[in-house]
């Protein structure tokens, strides 16, 4: 089989081509620009490439719903010139083959539970911290969408007792992308995230939010396996200190041994490093195909 994946950022687009096995064998990365010379060259990579199928995994938020007059449209994104462009849209007037649709996140959670950390698990919860904070959800072996989609990234988190720093997010200050997104870490500390000693004390106030965040997904949603990607947990230090402040803030609650005794292969990073989110949307392009058979 021959299927299209598009793992569309809001800073850089990753299209591809992969097989059934969750194999990418060819692929190509661009800058996110305005939408119309963006996916221009997006439909310029495939024109050639013979696909059954396309899968995109998106930056949101996003319209879902098949039965909506704006299905396949970004929705109230700030990303400038994105906000309700018809994205789904724009590829079937160039490709008519079958279309899979969802989240960027939500497609890493599918790739990671086909191919991944969460291979062989019906449950999994999937983070991305980087430029935003995005939550992927799958539950008894399907995507998690309801009214629209998991938006984890805007959970309100409690605030660090030594933090005073007001919050990045245009919409709502202080949740949890405005507190530790990468944008905040260079905001708060006046460097890049990855200029920061692995020591800095910027490092205890990250892990304390994002544990936070993960701890409401365990006591929410129960997944059989936590994985955080995205460049921000690229600093390794991060996932013992996660870990450890789950660990505080379940204090002994929740009776599983993959969080009392076996934590540090319950929250872990992605089984398909940084390809998780372009294997998500070769697994979305895959279900699209299947369905319309």
């Amino acid at each position: 089989m021959r299927i299209g994946a598009i793992e569309a950022g809001g800073t850089k687009f990753v299209c591809g081509v992969g097989n059934e096995h969750g194999v990418i064998e060819d692929q190509i990365s661009f800058p996110t620009e305005l939408p119309e010379p963006t996916l221009e060259r997006v439909i310029a990579y495939f024109r050639d490439k013979n696909v059954e199928a396309i899968g995109v995994g998106s930056f949101g938020p996003l319209d879902l719903n098949p039965s909506s007059a704006t299905y396949g449209h970004v929705t109230t994104t700030p990303k400038p010139g994105w906000n309700g462009y018809d994205v789904l849209g724009k590829l079937k007037s160039a490709f008519d083959v079958p279309y899979g649709w969802d989240t960027d996140v939500n497609a890493a959670a599918l790739g990671e539970a086909k191919w991944g950390a969460a291979q062989g698990l019906d449950s999994c919860v999937y983070y991305t911290v980087g430029t935003g904070i995005g939550v992927g959800v799958l539950a008894e072996g399907k995507l998690v969408h309801g009214l629209i989609h998991p938006e984890g990234g805007h959970v309100l988190p409690r605030r660090h007792p030594e933090d005073d720093f007001p919050g990045l997010c245009p919409y709502h200050g202080d949740c949890l992308e405005g507190m530790a997104a990468g944008p905040s870490l260079e905001a708060r500390w006046k460097v890049k995230g990855q200029e920061l000693a692995p020591d800095h004390p910027a490092w205890a106030i990250e892990a304390y939010y994002l544990a936070q965040a993960v701890t409401g997904s365990i006591l929410m949603l129960s997944p059989q396996k936590v994985i955080m990607g995205g460049g921000v947990m690229q600093q390794p230090q991060l996932f013992p200190m996660i870990r450890k402040e789950v660990q505080r803030n379940l204090a002994g609650y929740v009776n599983a041994p993959a969080i009392l005794s076996g934590i540090d292969d319950y929250i872990v990073p992605p089984g398909l490093g940084n390809q998780a989110g372009l294997c998500g949307a070769l697994a979305l392009g895959l279900e699209a195909l299947a369905r319309s058979n």
